[in-house]
């Protein structure tokens, strides 16, 4: 593993428990085993290493759980929230990130949004000619947004369903994934309800 590599790890953990007000370098250098001031040399500053571990975690979801044209949307929204469930650290960092910049444009925002653009264009191409009267973009985000809620605020499942969804996560997926079915599967659901 390259001293890149583990700067980025180390502060991923830390960033992920702390935010970016509140994590020192020395505490991502203590990590990671290496010299607080090859922090500064990769990345600047310590704003600048926490936009390089966001992008590398958005990296590592993209690769994980790629959104292409004309696939089973039900799928990717099941892939979305196991990912998360597994993998929690990204919803961490991008609350942090918008505790921390609130409404300011974001360090590499067009960059990101060409990523998510792509995604749009991909599911645009998965609704169909049947789903056409769903706009893209809003229901990429609603898509993700019930994937990725359980994973965001646990006790506020724990809170209204009574469950622990982490002693019981197919419960959780269940449900998440019928809502889905139901939203983006309209004409099946009224089959099923024929029959």
């Amino acid at each position: 593993m390259t001293t890149r590599e583990k700067l980025l790890r180390a502060a991923r953990d830390v960033f992920a428990e702390h935010g970016l007000a509140h994590t020192r370098i020395s505490d991502i250098a203590a990590r990671s085993g290496v010299n607080r001031e090859r922090v500064y040399g990769y990345f600047g500053s310590k704003e600048g290493l926490f936009d390089a571990v966001i992008n590398d975690a958005l990296d590592e979801l993209a690769e994980a759980v790629p959104l292409t044209p004309g696939e089973d949307l039900v799928g990717y929204v099941d892939r979305v929230h196991e990912f998360h469930r597994l993998h929690p650290q990204l919803l961490r960092l991008l609350l942090w990130e918008a505790l921390h910049y609130r409404s300011e444009p974001l360090p590499g925002e067009e960059e990101r949004k060409v990523r998510y653009r792509e995604k749009v264009s991909a599911l645009e191409q998965s609704l169909g000619a049947a789903e056409g009267r769903l706009q893209a973009a809003p229901t990429l985000f609603i898509l993700i947004g019930l994937a990725a809620w359980p994973s965001v605020v646990p006790q506020l499942a724990r809170l209204i369903t009574g469950t622990d969804t982490s002693e019981n996560p197919e419960l959780m997926r269940e449900h998440v994934l019928s809502f889905a079915r139901a939203a983006l599967q309209p004409e099946e659901r009224a089959a099923q309800a024929k029959d």
